[in-house]
């Protein structure tokens, strides 16, 4: 009876998180990209922490760009460059 029940259970886990469950383990705090401040809002190039930040972000980038309070800061061309230098692209959302 336990196993059906942890089955349906990931399963909705998968659906509630677009099908990924990477979200899950990120802590999606939209705070960590500090970093990456200057780099996105300026032509500096992005800085080492500002990598890892991203990377470590990458599974909550797509609800940052559906939160209307993020969304001009991350939903930009300067943002997808600075994550594309850090070789991060942006996922499909």
């Amino acid at each position: 009876m336990k196993l059906p029940s942890l089955i349906i259970l990931c399963i909705l886990l998968v659906a509630i998180n677009g099908g990924s469950l990477a979200a899950v383990a990120a802590d999606c705090n939209p705070i960590q990209l500090s970093p990456c401040a200057t780099a996105i809002l300026s032509t500096i190039a992005p800085s080492e922490t500002c990598c890892e930040k991203i990377k470590e972000q990458r599974p909550c980038l797509c609800s940052y760009i559906k939160n209307p309070r993020l969304q001009r800061f991350i939903n930009t061309p300067n943002a997808r460059k600075v994550a594309a230098t850090c070789g991060t692209p942006f996922p499909t959302c």
